[in-house]
Order: C-alpha cells, then sequence, then structure tokens
C-alpha cells in the first residue's frame, strides 16, 4: 500500500527551462538525430544482395546412387578381407585397388548431380564441375545423351541425368494407349487432355528448357561460365592406379 506522504510532487506547469523534455522532440532522447542514428535492420538488408527466390532444385538418378552403393559394398567387403587374411603382396595390391577403384565408383555413381535455381545451371559431372549462368545457356537437346549448350559453342553432358530408351519406349505405348481410349471414349465422357506422356529425363529437360526461356534474359543470370575440376576425385584416382603399376611391375 503506498504511503500518501511520500507521493512525488506534481510537475511544474510554469514552463521553466528546468522542466524535462518532451520525447520526440529535436535533440531528445526519443528520437535520435538522423545523422548520427544506426542503420535500420531495413536498410542494412536491403543493402545486401538479394538471395535466390526458392533452393536449388537438384536432378540426380536414383538408379546410378543404387548401383554406386551396391558396388561400394561388394568393393568394400573384398578389400577388407584381403587387407585381413590376405598373404605376401595381396594386402597390398587390394589396397592399391581399392584406392583407383572407390573414387572411380563415386565419380561415376554417387557423385553426378544438376543444380538449377534462379540464377545458374550447376553441372557436377565426375571429374569437372561447369557452372552456366542462363543468360550463357543457348540450348538443352536431348538425343542418346542429354547435353547442355553454351552461347560459345562449347557442349557440356548431363551425367545425371540419362537417357532411357527403354522409358521412352514404355512413355510412347502409354501415349498411344491413351490416345487410342480418348478416341474411343464417347464425347459425353471424354477424359480431359492431361498433355504428353514422357520419360522422366525428357521431363526433367523440358523443366530446364523453361528455366532458360524464363530465366535467361534476368540481369541477374549473366555472367560467364565456369569449369573447375575435381581433384578431390581425380588425385586418390591417379594415386591407386600408380601405386597398383608398380606393385604389379613388381611382380
Amino acid at each position: 500500500m503506498t504511503n500518501p506522504d511520500h507521493q512525488p510532487p506534481p510537475p511544474d506547469s510554469s514552463g521553466s527551462s528546468d522542466s524535462p523534455e518532451t520525447p520526440g522532440t529535436s535533440g531528445s532522447p526519443g528520437t535520435p538525430d538522423s545523422q548520427g542514428a544506426p542503420d535500420s535492420p531495413g536498410s542494412s538488408e536491403a543493402s545486401r544482395p538479394s538471395s535466390p527466390e526458392y533452393k536449388d532444385r537438384i536432378y540426380r538418378s536414383p538408379a546410378s546412387i543404387a548401383g554406386g552403393v551396391l558396388l561400394l559394398a561388394i568393393a568394400g567387403w573384398l578389400g577388407i578381407d584381403a587387407l585381413i587374411v590376405g598373404e605376401g603382396r595381396t594386402p597390398w595390391l587390394a589396397l592399391a585397388g581399392l584406392i583407383f577403384f572407390v573414387p572411380l565408383v563415386v565419380a561415376f555413381t554417387l557423385r553426378p548431380a544438376v543444380f538449377a535455381n534462379e540464377e545458374r545451371l550447376r553441372i557436377r559431372n565426375p571429374f569437372r564441375v561447369i557452372v552456366l549462368p542462363w543468360g550463357t545457356v543457348e540450348t538443352l537437346r536431348s538425343g542418346y545423351s542429354n547435353e547442355v549448350l553454351d552461347k560459345s559453342g562449347t557442349k557440356y553432358q548431363l551425367w545425371a541425368i540419362p537417357v532411357s530408351l527403354r522409358a521412352r519406349k514404355k512413355a510412347a505405348r502409354q501415349q498411344a494407349r491413351a490416345d487410342k481410349e480418348v478416341g474411343a471414349a464417347r464425347p459425353s465422357r471424354m477424359p480431359e487432355p492431361t498433355g504428353p506422356v514422357r520419360a522422366q529425363a525428357d521431363q526433367i529437360m523440358d523443366e530446364l528448357r523453361e528455366l532458360v526461356a524464363a530465366r535467361g534474359p534476368d540481369k541477374r543470370a549473366q555472367g560467364e561460365p565456369s569449369v573447375r575440376w575435381a581433384y578431390e576425385i581425380v588425385a586418390p584416382a591417379l594415386a591407386g592406379a600408380v601405386l597398383l603399376a608398380i606393385l604389379l611391375a613388381m611382380g
């Protein structure tokens, strides 16, 4: 309970200079000066470079990944067994074989991937990483392999999106069956068209072509293509090959 004898005196209404300043006036603590005011979070965020509107779309081959995991399991089983119970030069040959074989399996099965966002296309092939801004992409084409061409005419293969002739034949059969059903259906029961049936790899290429058409003219999608060798794959594979060759040459 508040004691009335200790209540604060009423504020002075005489308007003297000793009265505290009203918050929000010039120079008062309530409103910082415009010259010495720190940057607001909004202004600092506006000065930062804009980030992509969505994360990378990642395209990989599930069958290739499954095959790579199986090969690595078999190689590990045989190699570790030879290292443990092998005699003479067998453990050394097994070690050299693993150093040579494992990076190649990873390179051709687990590593390939294609990353696409609103600014560029990044291709991770077995031994190289290619970055192509959308403005530098001329076209994407599909034949016996899926490829991308830049405006200088350089061709890059998309290892992560392999062409499956079996999948194309299956899609063609499904399309023919759907066309036959549409032709035989009554007008009142005719199903709505859902577009042509395409193989999965061809659908992915269609998506990438749409990105090229939509993002190619954008200013943020301009730049120069870059290619980087995957030394983390090449170096151990070469080391294993040299060691294996030396062991075999020694007899």
